[in-house]
């Protein structure tokens, strides 16, 4: 899960030794397709401290559909704190580069790469980079900034946080996530939130978003934004309305920035921010099986690389 509620300031302890930089992928997941859109591949791409395992309804329902479909496991997630924030953000975008290689492997063809939150991030980041390789973007409760509504207002002072970390100061800090945790219907709320304070990160991610991991999020997040011009893929857009992590203005934002390729944009109204797990997940899914069968059919007419 994303975004962050109440602040557990932990400054005063002694820092830990830095961990080494995590690049597992036992906890993501392949779905080899079938039929004609077996050749069209679409990457998911989870959010910060989140998990594959918040993609798999997604990957279901487009596996159904007859994608090939991978869920990547970004670097130092599903493991410890410290095994997060030994990692940049440079580290994120490495393993969905190491993932649309691996799914490439498969289809023969460009991919959709779809991202949550920071992934969405993460999926512009790499149709920027590569656009030979990105035939199309879905971009669900992207996250340039954390302002949605449940945001408290100290948050603002994110900018100081570089300043801190060269001081050496907020290593062990966390923003604590807090309800509504990014989901509006409330039973599903209660066993994601049980899960989460289980202590198995591989299941629902971790319960809070370290400082440290904020910053390069917040990096990642300039690097995207001053890049928008560059993306050549069509983009769907897909974003809660009343999303209470990142406002709609983080939607809207990609909307202005991406000049050269058709943007589509959907705005829900029955979720918060974890849209592909929320009531509005069926019309997530639906949509995006839609965006991804049209990136098919243009694949079709053209020949393979």
């Amino acid at each position: 899960m994303n975004g962050a509620a109440v602040l557990r300031a932990t400054a005063g302890r002694a820092p830990a030794a830095p961990a080494a930089c995590r690049h597992d992928t036992q906890h993501e997941f392949l779905l080899a397709g079938h039929g004609p859109l077996a050749t069209t591949g679409v990457l998911l791409i989870h959010g910060l401290t989140g998990t594959p395992n918040e993609m798999r309804l997604l990957a279901k329902g487009l596996h159904r559909a007859g994608f090939t479909v991978l869920a990547v496991q970004l670097a130092g997630h599903c493991g410890t704190q410290d095994d997060l924030i030994a990692t940049r953000w440079q580290d994120w975008v490495d393993s969905v580069r190491r993932g649309a290689d691996r799914l490439m492997q498969h289809t023969g063809r460009p991919i959709v790469a779809c991202g949550l939150s920071m992934g969405a991030l993460l999926a512009l980041a790499l149709a920027i980079e590569r656009p030979k390789q990105v035939a199309g973007v879905v971009a669900l409760s992207t996250t340039f900034r954390y302002d949605g509504w449940s945001i408290p207002g100290y948050t603002r002072l994110a900018f100081l946080l570089p300043l801190f970390k060269a001081l050496g100061i907020g290593r062990r800090s966390v923003f604590m996530e807090a309800p509504p945790y990014g989901i509006k219907d409330e039973a599903l709320r209660e066993r994601v939130v049980s899960q989460m304070h289980a202590g198995d990160s591989a299941a629902a991610g971790l319960p809070g978003n370290p400082w440290w991991s904020v910053i390069e999020l917040r990096a990642l997040s300039a690097h995207v934004r001053r890049n928008l011009g560059r993306v050549r893929a069509p983009c769907l857009v897909m974003h809660a309305r009343h999303d209470d992590i990142a406002a709609a203005g983080n939607a809207e934002e990609i909307v202005r920035g991406v000049r050269h390729a058709p943007v589509e944009l959907v705005l829900l109204d029955d979720s918060y921010h974890m849209i592909t797990i929320d009531r509005d997940r069926r019309t997530v899914l639906a949509r995006t099986v839609a965006f991804a069968q049209a990136v098919a059919a243009q694949q079709a007419e053209s020949p393979a690389p």
